[in-house]
């Protein structure tokens, strides 16, 4: 929800998404939480977010959703999105 950023749930963060400038570099990054370990999340506050949780598409979907299963139909999107060639 604004406003943060990543693909949220509710009040669970799915998607990551993250960009860091120093040092004359940049980088940046994504995580979509597919079949992750949720439980890990338990001992940390993630990305500094109090009172916000963490879900993964195997949680909200109810089966099994691995990262193999994602992976083509997200590149699709991505190039299409950002008129790209992955």
């Amino acid at each position: 929800p604004p406003p943060f950023t990543g693909v949220w749930m509710g009040d669970s963060k799915l998607c990551a998404i993250g960009v860091h400038c120093g040092n004359h570099i940049t980088s940046h990054g994504l995580a979509l939480n597919c079949c992750t370990d949720l439980t890990w999340f338990e001992h940390i506050v993630p990305c500094g977010l109090e009172g916000k949780g963490v879900t993964s598409l195997s949680h909200e979907l109810g089966q099994h959703v691995a990262v193999n299963h994602v992976l083509e139909p997200f590149l699709d999107s991505f190039q299409e999105v950002f008129d790209c060639t992955l």
